[in-house]
């Protein structure tokens, strides 16, 4: 392993909470290693753009390119040195200076802010979490499709303010989670993030006019997008970001949701992959917890301060913000990271999932019928004299413990053979379009550019 692989993992993954918080593969490229070699990455290609640009020579940029090595910097040293100047790159790019040698000097940082560095490296921390992170939640997408298939036809309750409400399919459910997690990696891939060069104060004056040039350069050689002009104080990329995470954050949580309540035993009709020393409790023997979903929701908890904390960051002053701007830094971080993990965690949950269609149809006559009760009227004609009939038949089913059916038989008022009262409590006759709605879902995963 290079220097920088074994800084990552051990930085990363070594933590007392890190086997929840820490999962999957966004979790190393945000380390403090990642986001060195996020730097060091920036004043290489900026070296070089500028000698692309012709403000640069040649040799003067192999040579800033050769030392941004991340072995050369000691990650402890630069953290000490970062809190008497406010930010880690003044550090780093005096250590870059030494390293060159006094004939290149001057060509390290040539025309750039601590600022310009930090932004365009946070946005290349980005790219490289998000890349994981999105591989993740393509693989929940396509769990969700398969259970969506598997189960098209799957009659299961559905539940409303956590009541039995009226029969769905698991099929749907699950079209309902990928929809969402499409949804998700929509927002995702809409993101522009940009590189950041604007200098002191946003006109590059260094560069006597020609400062534009190099922005075209410097974005092609880090594989991020050109933007019309510096951004110090326009936190848009931030702020969007932060909240592409949080939407996915929301919908991970949702899914391990119904996944936690679909796993109670009193319920039973899902469950995570078994395995030894899985979802076990300290006390309790026969204890299945849901780890999964658990640690999703874990992860995810934290998520909107942290998105309320970029957007709250937007309010910068000038040209330059002090405070606002630096309290981005470990909360991008931590977005990315918990964001990865949840994406990691679910993943595993739903690729695991077994899903018992038995007790499914089973839990449909625990409210004895009652469930099917908007169907009775609908087959009563719907009209208010029917809602009145099905609600004093729902009644007296509650308060009497029996069933609707036996309500509705012996009302004289019923005017439905036994024939009839049977089709209209038949939960698979009052789908609607849940089949179609599973099929519309799944077209429009697989048409998903």
């Amino acid at each position: 392993m290079t220097f920088l692989e074994v800084t990552m993992t051990s930085s990363a993954r070594h933590g007392l909470f890190s086997g929840m918080f820490a999962r999957g593969g966004a979790t190393p490229e945000v380390s403090d290693a990642a986001w060195l070699a996020a730097m060091l990455d920036v004043e290489a290609a900026l070296a070089t753009a500028q000698a692309k640009a012709g403000l640069v020579p040649w040799e003067a940029a192999s040579a800033v390119r050769e030392a941004c090595e991340p072995e050369h910097f000691d990650l402890a040293e630069l953290g000490r040195a970062a809190a008497p100047t406010g930010n880690p790159v003044i550090p780093l790019v005096a250590a870059l200076r030494e390293r060159v040698g006094p004939e290149v000097r001057r060509f390290v940082h040539y025309g750039a802010t601590s600022q310009d560095v930090n932004d365009t490296a946070s946005m290349l921390v980005a790219s490289r979490a998000l890349a994981p992170l999105t591989a993740d939640l393509s693989a929940c997408a396509g769990a969700c499709a398969r259970l969506a298939v598997e189960h098209r036809d799957t009659v299961m309750a559905g539940r409303t303010i956590l009541q039995h409400a009226v029969p769905i399919t698991f099929g749907l459910k699950a079209a309902g989670w990928l929809s969402a997690v499409n949804h998700g990696l929509a927002g995702l891939s809409d993101l522009q993030l940009p590189v950041q060069y604007g200098g002191a104060a946003g006109t590059l004056a260094v560069l006597r006019g020609r400062g534009h040039e190099v922005l075209p350069y410097l974005a092609a050689e880090l594989g991020l997008v050109e933007p019309v002009l510096p951004w110090h104080t326009d936190r848009t990329p931030i702020a969007r970001l932060a909240c592409a995470l949080g939407t996915v954050a929301g919908t991970l949580g949702k899914i391990a949701t119904d996944v936690k309540l679909l796993s109670q035993p009193e319920v039973a009709e899902a469950a995570e992959a078994s395995a030894p020393g899985r979802g076990g409790s300290s006390t309790m023997p026969h204890k299945r917890n849901p780890v999964g979903a658990m640690s999703v929701l874990a992860c995810v908890q934290r998520v909107p301060g942290l998105v309320a904390t970029a957007l709250g960051g937007m309010l910068h002053e000038h040209e330059r913000a002090a405070g606002l701007w630096q309290a981005e830094w470990e909360t991008l971080s931590d977005l990315l990271r918990l964001t990865g993990s949840a994406a990691a965690w679910l993943r595993e949950a739903l690729e695991g999932m077994t899903v018992d269609a038995g007790r499914m149809r089973a839990n449909l006559g625990a409210t004895r019928g009652l469930m099917m009760a908007e169907h009775v009227v609908v087959r009563l004609g719907g009209t208010p004299r029917a809602r009145t009939l099905v609600d004093a038949a729902c009644a007296r089913a509650a308060d009497g413990g029996g069933t609707l059916r036996e309500t509705l038989l012996a009302d004289p008022e019923v005017d439905l053979t036994p024939g009839e009262v049977d089709a209209a409590l038949d939960p698979t006759g009052y789908l609607g379009s849940a089949e179609a709605f599973v099929d519309r879902a799944l077209r429009a995963h697989t048409d998903r550019p």
